[in-house]
């Protein structure tokens, strides 16, 4: 095999040209074969790799930078430049990231995760280069798809005052161009960079800036050209920015790829290469359906299905049901998405009810300011977003929902740790940047039935409020705890002291009563009866509530298990700092100075790919590193005397 014989980024430099399709073909089997046993991108990776090939062929790496914009989409790079061999790991924990990571490879050069950002890191880049008088080449990889999102523009209008190559490859795989318009492109992107037409068009403008009226001339000439260019131009958009277009270019054609990239490295600015790629190419049921194939699990590589078979609905399933099912019975409920209607469950919405559903693009930022213009004209609109995401758009729910105390309601999906895609992707931030937002509501539900009751509950507050809910299947435990959800209350699910009431029988009078009482949120309510039912086991009574809000938490909720428990254990899926646990220690340690709180939380850090049940080992968050901690404090010994502890 072709392949076998990557070691390192050379390589390819070596190989014919009919070697070098042969070992694009060879890479697109390997891929759906790896990527069939570990899951991870498919599609994407599948439409880039002649792109990729070509640009290994052009530029000398890792001396040359290449930035790919959100990243998942660089398995062939990591293969080019040697790391074939570590693809038995990807995304696994301790393996091979599924996205550019520079600590892993001199030859990723900027980490990357989230949309529409190449261009920026890359303008970055030269501007670096250039100040250091430094000599290499910088390639921004886009996709169409990031092009949505605004931060590429400014990006782009920056780019366009270069005086110094930098190369932007557009990735095109969603736009089809017509022969004729794409052949006089090819000739005229051709002409435009050959040496003797820039040479000339360099030596006639010195010519006429120096006769009068030369300036006055060069204009019009501008004008003409332009004129005639916008006819048979497709990229004048950036033509017009002062960026140099060239293309579109088969993306799948390696020696044209090489030629056109050589001719790019020319330009003493910005230039555009516009590149067709075909996602999914190569492998069947990834061409048909390539929003399927984005993001997969393991897979039967022969009829394209995931070996799981999904049992029950995620939280994202019962998030969709619900919202139609509301949606069926007020009209004023609209939906908005940042591309992602399958991911965050809107699909269904988008069907049922097409002209109360709205798409902007890889632009969260837009997408919630323009739900505040909603909201703030009558309608009721929910913005389904990943947790890691909705950063992106921190700003405008502080400026323009918070303020105006709006009601938009944010479905927070995949809050907590997301597992294999790594720190760009898990959602373990949310906690701490909403609940620092005057105005803003935040909540958890703890099973599938709360969050059912928690969405129906938000159209109704006539507030700004956040659900925050997992990746995953969504819980089916507690099914028997389904109190109204009422506005920053709490409730106590198993109540082992002395003085318990309500729905825990009463302690049994052989076992001690419990000095500790869990108070979770969300996910961990599960983990947190997961602990209950082991300490219970081992003879340790230990009382349950849920927090149910985050923000506001159940103050009295709190004196109630303060006056009962000598010890609180808080437990959330977010970071300690800004957390919930945080908010509700400070509380209890002014009011209740000798009651003991011991918060468990994510560790302030980036939380790395990898399984989300080893994530949380590794991470102490599972119950049996919950109850290992609770000893290593001293916290089961109810007859030591307890003091105050942060």
């Amino acid at each position: 095999m072709i392949l076998e014989q990557i070691q390192g980024a050379d390589d390819v430099k070596a190989l014919t040209w009919e070697e070098l399709n042969i070992l694009a073909q060879e890479i697109r089997e390997f891929l759906i074969q790896r990527i069939s046993r570990t899951g991870g991108h498919l599609a994407s990776n599948l439409g880039v790799v002649e792109l990729t090939i070509a640009l290994f062929l052009a530029f000398d790496l890792p001396k040359d930078k290449i930035v790919w914009d959100v990243g998942h989409q660089s398995y062939t790079h990591k293969i080019l430049s040697g790391r074939r061999e570590l693809f038995e790991g990807l995304r696994q924990y301790g393996g091979l990231s599924g996205f550019p990571k520079r600590k892993e490879s001199p030859y990723d050069a900027f980490d990357t995760g989230h949309s529409s950002t190449s261009i920026s890191a890359g303008l970055g880049i030269v501007q670096g280069r250039d100040l250091l008088k430094e000599d290499y080449a910088v390639v921004s990889v886009i996709g169409d798809g990031a092009l949505t999102g605004g931060m590429a523009y400014e990006a782009l209008n920056n780019a366009a005052r270069l005086k110094r190559n930098f190369i932007i490859v557009l990735n095109d795989n969603n736009m089809s161009i017509s022969e004729n318009v794409g052949g006089i492109s090819k000739y005229l992107s051709g002409i435009r960079t050959g040496d003797g037409y820039n040479d000339l068009k360099k030596s006639v403008v010195y010519a006429l800036e120096r006769i009068p009226g030369g300036s006055q001339m060069i204009e019009r000439i501008k004008r003409t050209k332009n004129g005639i260019k916008q006819l048979v131009i497709p990229g004048m958009l950036f033509e017009n920015m002062g960026i140099t277009y060239l293309g579109p270019v088969d993306g799948h054609n390696i020696r044209m790829l090489q030629k056109t990239f050589q001719e790019a490295k020319k330009l003493d600015h910005g230039v555009l290469v516009h590149v067709i790629t075909q996602k999914g190419r190569g492998y069947g049921p990834a061409e048909k359906n390539p929003a399927k194939f984005h993001g997969v699990d393991p897979f039967d590589t022969a009829t394209g299905e995931p070996l799981k078979e999904k049992k029950f609905p995620s939280y994202t399933d019962v998030f969709s049901r619900a919202l139609c099912r509301l949606a069926g019975k007020d009209e004023r409920i609209v939906a908005i998405t940042a591309a992602m209607p399958d991911g965050t469950g809107l699909a269904k919405f988008s069907k049922r009810f097409p002209k109360r559903f709205f798409d902007v693009g890889i632009a969260e930022a837009h997408g919630v300011t323009s739900a505040a213009g909603m909201a703030a004209a009558g309608l009721k609109p929910v913005i389904a977003v990943y947790s890691s995401f909705l950063q992106r758009g921190f700003d405008q729910i502080v400026h323009d929902v918070c303020i105006q105390e709006l009601p938009v309601v944010f479905a927070v999906d995949r809050a907590g740790l997301v597992g294999s895609d790594g720190e760009t992707h898990q959602g373990i931030f949310d906690c701490s940047y909403l609940t620092c937002i005057p105005n803003m509501t935040v909540m958890a539900p703890k099973n599938r039935w709360e969050l059912e009751d928690m969405l129906a509950f938000a159209f109704q507050l006539g507030k700004p409020v956040a659900i925050r809910y997992p990746r995953g299947e969504a819980y089916r435990g507690l099914r028997e705890f389904r109190a109204p959800v009422e506005y920053g209350k709490g409730e106590i699910l198993y109540d082992d002291s002395k003085t318990g009431e309500g729905k825990e029988q009463q302690p049994d009078s052989r076992k001690e009563s419990a000095d500790i009482v869990l108070l979770a949120v969300g996910s961990m309510v599960s983990t947190a009866e997961h602990i209950r039912e082991k300490l219970m086991a081992r003879g340790i009574r230990c009382s349950l509530a849920n927090g149910r809000f985050i923000k506001p938490f159940d103050r009295e909720l709190v004196d109630v298990l303060a006056a009962r428990h000598k010890v609180f254990v808080t437990l959330e899926e977010n970071v300690l700092q800004g957390g919930f646990g945080l908010a509700v220690a400070d509380y209890v340690h002014s009011h209740f100075p000798e009651v003991r709180v011991f918060q468990v939380a994510l560790p302030d850090a980036y939380v790395e790919h990898g399984n989300v049940s080893v994530l949380r080992e590794s991470l102490r968050i599972d119950s049996d590193s919950v109850i290992r901690s609770m000893e290593e404090h001293g916290l089961l010994l109810s007859h030591r005397k307890i003091h105050p502890m942060r």
